[in-house]
């Protein structure tokens, strides 16, 4: 294992930022930056050992300077959907920005993806890791609290990303962490036969503008029903017959999967080049968008289209602290949070 760096660009205040690249014995490699702390790549083997960039990003630091569908980032202080962009915490309501509509996307317009993280690099036999820092002020972006948070990054000889999160805050606040990569097995072209399992068959039913409404509901024998296998090509087929698929011209849903501790949520494979994709976690939910807002250039001058990368997000279910019946996302004064998701690379011959 080894980790390598090098300077990425400068952000909009001056500061230099940097990328950092693990690569273990195989070749393969994950390169991240201490800006937003965002995934910037995942070079992994197909079957053949050929490697390619299974992770949609940019080839310089630019384009995450600007909103372009949070590729690759980390996301806080709360991911998802938070409804008409606001919640009431100890009796107290908080106005968040509306930057989806009426509601709160992925904590506001000025979200964890465009701050600075102070960066540590850890090597050792096994993982190479990367630590990134960040403390969140009082009131940033409506939220209370000033909040630490730390975010391990870390690959391996297995070809295994491991995400470490941790949050720590001065006042009860409410936390909801995620990265938002957007993956593509194949290393090009759509992922529309690239097959996505979700062992889970539950969702949070939403509303038009995608806020749950706090029921949960079983999709079984539907075209949201992922726990055999299916593709976004045979999604997309039942337009017309699938409100979900409808209303958000494909897959952009979350999947209460059971369970507690760092467990098995779902997989993504791709026939051709033989790669695989585990994803496993200790959150309750995983969130699968089918990529269908895709409109950026990406690595190589590559025009990313709908449907050229899909994303699951392991989290709490959106909206949670709207909806006392959904797994808490409040976060004590003095205690901390812990989450850990895995994506591991595999080939299937």
């Amino acid at each position: 294992m080894s980790i390598s760096s090098r300077p990425f660009g400068k952000d909009g205040s001056g500061r230099e930022m940097t990328l950092y690249t693990m690569t273990n014995a195989s070749g393969a490699s994950v390169s991240v930056t201490d800006f937003g702390a965002h995934i910037v790549s995942i070079r992994v083997p197909d079957r053949n050992g050929r490697l390619a960039d299974v992770c949609l990003g940019f080839d310089e630091l630019t384009p995450y300077l600007t909103s372009h569908g949070s590729i690759g980032a980390t996301v806080g202080r709360f991911a998802n959907r938070i409804g008409k962009a606001q919640f009431t915490l100890n009796g107290q309501t908080y106005q968040l920005p509306a930057n989806d509509g009426r509601n709160c996307l992925h904590g506001g317009i000025e979200n964890f993806q465009f701050k600075w993280f102070k960066a540590e690099t850890l090597e050792s036999d096994g993982e190479d890791a990367v630590l990134f820092t960040y403390v969140s002020h009082d009131g940033e972006e409506g939220f209370p609290g000033k909040m630490r948070v730390q975010v391990t990054m870390a690959f391996d000889s297995t070809n295994a990303l491991t995400i470490r999160y941790l949050a720590q805050c001065d006042r009860d606040t409410i936390v909801n962490l995620t990265n938002h990569s957007y993956f593509n097995l194949a290393g090009q072209g759509d992922i529309l036969d690239q097959v996505i399992t979700v062992h889970s068959a539950v969702t949070t039913e939403t509303d038009d503008e995608l806020i749950p409404t706090g029921r949960l509901i079983d999709v079984s024998g539907t075209a949201l029903d992922l726990t055999r296998g299916g593709t976004v090509r045979a999604g997309l087929a039942k337009r017309g017959e699938c409100h979900p698929i409808d209303n958000a011209n494909g897959y952009d849903l979350n999947y209460c999967v059971p369970g507690e501790g760092l467990r098995e949520m779902a997989t993504a494979a791709d026939p051709a080049s033989g790669r695989v994709m585990t994803v496993m976690s200790t959150e309750p939910g995983v969130q699968f968008y089918s990529g269908q807002g895709l409109h950026q250039k990406g690595h190589g001058g590559v025009q990313y289209a709908p449907y050229y990368g899909f994303a699951l997000e392991t989290q709490h279910y959106p909206d949670s602290p709207n909806h006392p019946e959904f797994p808490t996302t409040t976060l004590k004064a003095g205690e901390t949070f812990r989450s850990v998701t895995q994506y591991i690379f595999s080939i299937k011959e």
